[in-house]
């Protein structure tokens, strides 16, 4: 007689339709495998999202992100100056605004892939002013403070290099610099002029055809003097020099300029102000009626 109990099999009963396979599914919470809580897949979700920002959150994020920006532009990218002086009249004018590039001339040797070289001659370079040697205590005007106000000048002589200026000529090394000489009238030594209208550009005399190597444009008035200047350039320091002669405070003056106050080189014009028109009263007006849109986007060479 046989054992039937050793060979019994006990059998789940089977699931038939796929609609009762769906509804024991539903039954049974989503479980995060590995949570140890417990917690559900929605609830997992929600608290690794956190709460939804709001739009002011959102409008302070982006700004915080944009400052950010901006500031690291400014202090190692470009930089925004304002000419204040007639000294590179007609190549600069007084109201012109310009984009300087500080990336161009940064310290260290340049990186082959990177847009950076050494300075050139005939580059228009902003430099922190070196101040005067020959000035006095207390002569010192509060708009033109040593290491802090900005000027903007060509380089003319590069270290190492021997500059002679004899009259309308400029000599390096022996040899006169190729520059097209323009007779002006500067305006700001006509006694005639009133006050305001000095600013206005430089009225051409006589502008002679452009001769080969003549890269860039210098003015002259029929005043034209020897300034006697007659040094060579240290290293690590640049002769610089107005494109207006006559009416330019440079090198000839003060001295050579340092390499660790060059700030970058001028690039372009994003906005011009004519100083020398009257103002209505209506500064909106006034913008439009005295910015000058022939120079604004304009590049400097």
């Amino acid at each position: 007689m046989s054992d039937d109990s050793t060979n019994a099999v006990v059998v789940e009963p089977a699931v038939d339709t796929v609609d009762e396979v769906t509804r024991v599914a539903a039954r049974k919470p989503s479980i995060v495998e590995g949570n140890g809580f417990g917690k559900s897949l929605k609830e997992v979700e929600q608290k690794t999202q956190g709460p939804p920002k709001s739009i002011l959150r959102e409008y302070f994020e982006s700004a915080v992100v944009t400052v950010i920006m901006a500031l690291f532009g400014m202090t190692f990218i470009v930089q925004a100056v304002k000419v204040p002086t007639g000294s590179m009249q007609n190549t600069i004018t007084i109201g012109d605004h310009l984009l300087v590039n500080k990336f161009i001339f940064a310290p260290g040797t340049p990186f082959p892939l990177l847009p950076q070289r050494d300075i050139r001659r005939g580059d228009i370079i902003v430099f922190k002013y070196p101040g005067n040697p020959n000035d006095k205590e207390g002569d010192m005007r509060p708009d033109n403070i040593p290491y802090k106000t900005n000027y903007v000048k060509r380089v003319i002589g590069l270290p190492g290099d021997h500059v002679e200026v004899k009259g309308d000529r400029v000599l390096v090394n022996g040899q006169e610099l190729p520059e097209h000489r323009i007779k002006a009238l500067d305006h700001f030594d006509d006694s005639r002029t009133p006050e305001q209208e000095s600013n206005k550009a430089l009225d051409i005399v006589t502008d002679p055809p452009r001769k080969d190597g003549e890269t860039y444009s210098v003015y002259y008035s029929e005043r034209t003097m020897d300034s006697g200047f007659n040094k060579t350039v240290p290293e690590d320091y640049y002769f610089v020099m107005g494109d207006n002669r006559n009416n330019s405070a440079d090198s000839r003056v003060w001295g050579f300029v340092p390499r660790d106050l060059v700030v970058g080189r001028a690039m372009f014009v994003y906005w011009s102000y004519d100083e020398s028109k009257p103002s209505s009263g209506n500064p909106f007006v006034d913008f439009f009626n005295n910015t000058r849109w022939n120079r604004t986007g304009t590049m400097i060479k």
